[in-house]
């Protein structure tokens, strides 16, 4: 309603004395348009709006637009990106270059055939989608006259299975994943407390200053333990290791004699079969005559290099402790930076060691053993059974059997020693199913000597739940089975759609867990959850296979590793030797042949390295199962199920394709 303006006291009071003017209104309920200009009550109000409204909603719609098509621009340059990598990797990928399924089919055919359902399912989905079809999932037509065709009642049908029949099922075990996921995460939690809770109060272990000084003693005053140090190793070339290559070989007898002369007390053994992999290795050396002379052991692999003083910061905690059996050093990695793949491994590792290691080691007095860096009572070793070859984690083994009988464990964190991780994803996937497959063949073998065993309950509540199941078992399973199963099957059956809480913010706040003993890796949280979600393809099925006997669960690979740990001691000898050789070839040479020689040397600087990549069978099943669940979640317009479905399907394909990491010369 238009403002009445009264003017009859405006008039007598402005005529006779001048005073101002004085302004009635009633209702002022007026609007913009009204009172633009001296005729703006002329004006067709409505009219006028609606001219308004229509240029604005234009304006909205051209910056809509435009934003919508640079967002396609952007993903189109990505994908073409993509595909000219996928192209280029491929053209080296050797015709043999393929994973080796071998006995380990069972998985790989289950994938395929969820595969082939689901893209019968998303075309007869499109068909309907197009037909109009698609209100029917919240109303099913029941009566004769609404069936169209003979398609339409298959697609009828399909809802009614569907609804009935498949949904509760997916309902069910979506249920039970969810609630593992939880009890997994508040483990992780609980974990992570701890860890804070240690460096709050400072807590580490200490030991005298002197711990072996002897008034007593001749010399010095100090009376040193005995300790043996070994080293198994098997085919790595880059570092000196006890091999079947005959020029290794040479190569280790070489290193053994050089230190010989030097007064100290080498001995190089090799074995001809080698049976029980490590462990029979080990088993082995520990049979000589020689140990009973020593007190303790310290183990190293091939790749780890120690400090000059690592024993002065672990063998002194074993005195006056006799019920301490092993002493464990940390893990850190000399090519962590390397690529993508050594960062991911990195996060994990720091998690594993900082956290896991500390906290089970400052609260319970046990952990895993980690087959390196760690010095053992031989005394416990000896008591526990010694080195068994019965699983490929022969270190787990020892630490499980010792920790039965009583033995301690302490875990150093500040203590660290230098190794690497592997660089190609071929490496590292080898790696992981055997320490995923090992621990499930180690706790069919020890449940009954742990539920028979001497130890507390809350002990052996502790090993059955947490350190096998827990940890071994269920996060493995509900990994692969709640995001690369049920999750692409939801999108085909949207009555049990999970919710987005359990594909994102839990997700997200385990990353950030696992993220905080390396925050430097924070950057990378979106890929190390992705990835995570794509080994677990690798872990469920060592799992499996090592807990039913399947497959290659008893195959030890030794892990490839590209020698950085040592890189600096090689490139110093490798020059020295080269040098010699050129001084001694080049005495006599006239220059002529002397320059022939340096075009030589030019053309072989020159040749690059051919390096050929393999193709992962089972993580491309799933990257086309996954990238076909994100095509149909387009059908039912879900926002963040189609943008995780959609990079995790990317994430599988790059990986299946071993576009992640070095590839393998």
């Amino acid at each position: 309603m238009s403002p009445r303006l009264d003017f009859s006291d405006w008039w007598a009071k402005d005529t006779r004395k001048g005073t101002p003017v004085v302004v009635k209104m009633e209702n002022p309920n007026y609007s913009v348009v009204e009172i633009e200009g001296p005729d703006s009550a002329f004006r067709p109000v409505e009219r006028s709006r609606g001219r308004k409204n229509a240029k604005q909603v234009t304006w909205v719609l051209l910056l809509k637009a435009h934003r919508a098509v640079g967002c396609l621009t952007w993903l189109a340059t990505v994908f073409w990106s993509l595909l000219g990598s996928i192209k280029k990797r491929l053209s080296f990928t050797h015709p043999l270059g393929s994973e080796r399924l071998g006995r380990d089919r069972w998985l790989f055919s289950a994938i395929k055939l969820f595969l082939a359902v689901s893209l019968l399912i998303l075309g007869f989905e499109i068909v309907a989608y197009l037909r109009g079809w698609h209100y029917f999932e919240n109303h099913i037509p029941t009566s004769t006259l609404e069936i169209q065709s003979l398609l339409h009642l298959v697609y009828v049908g399909w809802l009614g299975l569907r609804a009935d029949y498949i949904a509760p099922l997916i309902k069910a075990l979506s249920k039970f994943c969810i609630v593992l996921f939880l009890i997994q995460s508040v483990d992780r939690l609980i974990l992570c407390l701890g860890c804070f809770w240690i460096k709050y109060k400072k807590i580490k272990p200490r030991f005298d200053e002197e711990p072996f000084r002897n008034d007593d003693a001749e010399g010095c005053g100090y009376v040193y333990p005995m300790v043996l140090v070994q080293i198994p190793m098997c085919n790595e070339r880059e570092v000196l290791d006890d091999s079947n290559d005959e020029s290794i070989q040479q190569l280790i007898k070489a290193e053994v004699a050089k230190w010989s002369q030097k007064g100290v007390n080498i001995i190089y053994r090799h074995r001809l079969v080698r049976t029980g992999y490590k462990a029979g290795n080990l088993k082995s050396a520990m049979s000589c005559d020689y140990v009973e002379a020593y007190e303790f052991v310290a183990i190293f692999d091939a790749d780890f290099q120690p400090n000059p003083d690592f024993l002065k910061l672990t063998v002194p905690h074993f005195k006056d402790n006799p019920e301490l059996g092993l002493v464990q050093a940390r893990w850190t990695f000399v090519n962590k930076d390397e690529n993508l793949l050594t960062r991911l491994q990195n996060i994990n590792l720091c998690f594993h060691f900082e956290v896991e290691q500390q906290v089970s080691g400052v609260f319970l007095n046990f952990f895993g053993f980690n087959g390196t860096a760690g010095v053992w009572r031989i005394k416990a070793l000896e008591e526990s059974g010694g080195w068994l070859e019965r699983t490929t984690v022969e270190d787990m083994d020892i630490a499980v059997r010792a920790h039965l009988h009583g033995w301690k464990f302490i875990y150093l964190n500040d203590v660290k020693v230098l190794c690497e991780v592997p660089e190609s994803y071929e490496a590292y996937k080898k790696q992981q199913h055997r320490w995923h497959s090992g621990p499930m063949q180690l706790f069919r073998l020890c449940l009954g000597s742990i539920l028979t065993s001497k130890i507390a309950i809350w002990k052996k509540a502790n090993l059955i739940l947490l350190f096998f199941l827990l940890r071994k078992l269920i996060l493995p399973f509900y990994s692969f089975t709640l995001f690369c199963i049920i999750l692409p099957l939801t999108m085909f059956v949207p009555e049990a759609e999970l919710p987005v809480w359990v594909i994102c913010y839990i997700p997200v706040f385990m990353s950030f867990l696992n993220l905080l003993p390396s925050p430097k890796s924070f950057p990378f949280i979106v890929p190390y959850l992705l990835f995570e979600n794509t080994m677990s393809v690798t872990k469920f099925n060592a799992m499996v296979s090592g807990l039913f006997q399947l497959g290659s669960s008893y195959e030890w690979i030794v892990t490839k590793k590209a020698g950085r740990s040592s890189e600096s001691d090689l490139l110093s000898i490798t020059e020295k030797e080269t040098l010699d050789k050129r001084s001694q070839l080049l005495r006599g040479v006239s220059d002529s042949e002397l320059l022939e020689l340096n075009q030589l040397e030019e053309q072989k600087q020159r040749k690059p390295v051919k390096k050929t990549n393999k193709i992962f069978h089972k993580e491309l099943a799933l990257a086309f199962l996954l990238l076909t669940a994100a095509v149909r979640s387009l059908l039912a317009a879900q926002g963040v199920h189609f943008y995780f479905l959609l990079f995790q399907g990317v994430t599988f394909l790059l990986v299946g394709l071993d576009l992640i990491g070095e590839q393998m010369s």
